[in-house]
């Protein structure tokens, strides 16, 4: 039989006015062992009106009429238990008044009763209903349209992960088999699921139990764990999907909205990035924050980090008026107290620069502005210079001039031997910082790591696309390696060296092992169900202009010191002679301002003396 809405309400209530009668006459009846001396007679009968309106005032106040029983849960026990608790105590407080002197063990007996009576048929009415709505949903048509899932991990984000199956048929999961590697738990089950094997027994349960989906439930795990565990669960076909980690769950709640398919972020095989938010929010906390290349990968996450800890205000600044529409859309709706001012321009332009910083005063500075693809620059050599160079000395010297208390240039492990003109840009600017930090009240400071996935232009989405568009997935060199980090964790860490500060520092982020793009490819043709060189394609095309086989992260003649994070360093600072590098610099700009691009390589080699161009017999070993 179903009800409507109103009408199980009434019942509910009229139900809950005959088990509150019936509690205070159990309750005396057990405190004179089940039966009730005719002097209390009198007393009972004043009583049960009284505990009736009290009763019913009680539940209707903790919302007890306007829940969804079928969903009910702990929050809901503890209501019922609100709810008794405050009409024993009422009717307590009500019977002392009116001298109807009951013994006080049976205002215990009452509480228990209460509690037992009202909440024990609600917990039935969440049992029934549950099963009826599974009976409609589960079966559809004759035919079962529910899908057999594993879930690796037996802890509290599994069983969270179950729960919320069992309670929403819709989704279509059947939670059929739990694997955890803890040996302790085997036999054992989380909400009628079993636990069933370690994870080399995926395959064999996956048979067994007619499995379509897995599940990784387990936050706390690091990469190494989720890579082997995928590379099992790859052998099977099943879908996978995974549980975000902890560092991505920053409110803690774990929820089956959560779950998302298993990304190339996933597998990267290191620990999560730990900073320590009480320094972050002593430096950031209601300072004027600037970040040029805001709309780009790494400056519109900056942007979002940054919003975090509550700055006084954030400028945007970019070139790129589409990017800079597209981080406001995303500021204004995860921070809508967010102070910020989108600004339109180029760290070219040295006029704007002036006017922005004597406008707003800036008091940190992310500089992530620069041209970054290695090809792009061979072919435009000048336009590097211009932008990554005399782009980073303009602002240096209006951050000096409107006294920035701290300056934080985004570097790159291309700037270490660079063999392309990109990295000897990144160098220069390095260089700048150091010089400046020198004979300024600002701390000007740089922070140097290698790739970050998803970033524009990075491997990843072009792996993605080519992918998608059934191959081939095109990699320069079958052993190029690269670093690689996500770009949550390479701006936590930015943001956590700037904190540690305190002028003329490069910090070099720990990058991990590195990774070989060949097995980069390889990963994310598997993670997409397909085999590599079966399914897909692998096709080699040779290093690009500018190109390394690997990128190294320290200049020989650096050495590194560690800070209180051990996943940041220091790099010892180099000896740099100031009049003749400002003469170089001079030098630099005549060549833009003539555009003699032939002078190029030779002046940037006396500024970057490390700088070194692929020779021919290089090049063709490469391809």
């Amino acid at each position: 039989m179903r009800f409507k809405r109103g009408k199980l309400k009434i019942l509910m209530f009229l139900l809950d006015a005959f088990l509150i009668n019936f509690a205070c006459f159990m309750a005396l009846a057990l405190r004179f062992d089940g039966y009730v001396p005719s002097q209390y007679i009198p007393y009972l009968l004043k009583t049960m009106p009284l505990a009736t309106i009290a009763g019913l005032a009680c539940f209707y106040k903790f919302d007890l009429y306007d829940r969804l029983w079928r969903f009910a849960s702990v929050n809901e026990m503890f209501s019922v238990v609100w709810a008794s608790t405050a009409t024993s105590l009422l009717l307590l407080a009500l019977t002392y008044m009116l001298q109807l002197h009951y013994p006080r063990s049976v205002y215990v007996l009452l509480w228990l009763l209460l509690t037992a009576f009202t909440g024990g048929y609600r917990f039935l009415m969440r049992v029934a209903l549950g099963k009826r709505h599974q009976s409609l949903n589960f079966v559809k048509n004759g035919k079962d349209d529910m899908t057999n899932v594993m879930i690796i991990g037996a802890g509290d984000a599994s069983s969270v992960v179950v729960e919320e199956f069992s309670r929403h048929p819709s989704l279509k999961r059947r939670p059929v088999a739990l694997i955890d590697d803890d040996k302790n738990k085997l036999g054992m089950k989380i909400r009628g699921v079993p636990v069933v094997g370690t994870r080399e027994c995926i395959p064999e349960v996956v048979l067994e139990k007619n499995v379509r989906e897995i599940i990784i439930a387990i936050p706390s795990a690091d990469r190494r764990d989720i890579r082997d565990i995928v590379e099992i669960c790859n052998k099977t076909k099943c879908k996978l999907k995974i549980l975000p980690g902890i560092y991505e769950l920053i409110d803690d709640k774990v929820a089956v909205k959560r779950i998302r398919d298993v990304k190339i972020e996933d597998l990267l095989g290191r620990e999560p990035v730990k900073v320590d938010l009480f320094e972050i929010s002593s430096y950031l906390q209601n300072k004027t924050v600037m970040v040029t290349g805001g709309g780009g990968s790494i400056g519109s996450e900056l942007c979002r980090q940054v919003a975090r800890f509550k700055p006084k205000e954030l400028l945007i600044y970019d070139i790129s008026e589409n990017s800079v529409y597209d981080l406001e859309y995303d500021l204004k709706t995860v921070f809508p107290k967010l102070r910020y001012t989108p600004i339109i321009g180029s760290v070219r332009d040295e006029k704007k620069l002036e006017d922005v910083f004597n406008k707003y005063r800036p008091d940190i500075v992310f500089h992530a502005a620069a041209h970054k693809h290695v090809p792009l620059m061979e072919q435009n050599p000048l336009e590097a210079v211009k932008n990554n160079v005399f782009g980073t000395l303009n602002l240096v010297r209006a951050a000096d001039k409107y006294k920035t208390q701290k300056f934080i240039l985004i570097s790159t492990d291309k700037a270490v031997n660079p063999t392309s003109v990109m990295g000897a840009t990144k160098r220069i600017a390095e260089i700048i910082i150091q010089i400046a930090s020198q004979n300024s009240s600002t701390v000007f400071s740089a922070v140097r790591f290698g790739n970050v996935l998803g970033s524009r232009g990075s491997v990843v989405p072009l792996f993605k696309k080519q992918i998608e568009s059934g191959g081939p997935v095109t990699v320069t060199h079958p052993e190029v390696i690269r670093y690689f980090m996500t770009i949550p964790e390479a701006v936590q860490l930015v943001i956590q060296a700037g904190a540690f500060a305190k002028g003329g520092e490069i910090f070099i982020l720990d990058m991990g092992d590195p990774v070989k793009i060949d097995d980069l490819a390889k990963d994310m043709i598997r993670l997409s169900g397909l085999e590599p060189n079966q399914d897909i394609e692998i096709k080699y095309t040779g290093l690009r202009p500018g190109e390394k086989l690997f990128e190294e992260l320290l200049l020989s003649e650096e050495g590194l010191t560690a800070t209180k994070n051990n996943r940041i360093f220091v790099a010892r600072p180099t000896h740099i002679d100031k009049a003749a590098f400002a003469e170089e610099l001079e030098q630099l700009k005549n060549i833009l301002i003539e555009e003699r691009e032939k002078d190029f390589v030779e002046i940037i080699r006396s500024i970057v003396p490390t700088f070194k161009t692929l020779t021919q017999e290089e090049k063709s070993i490469s391809q």
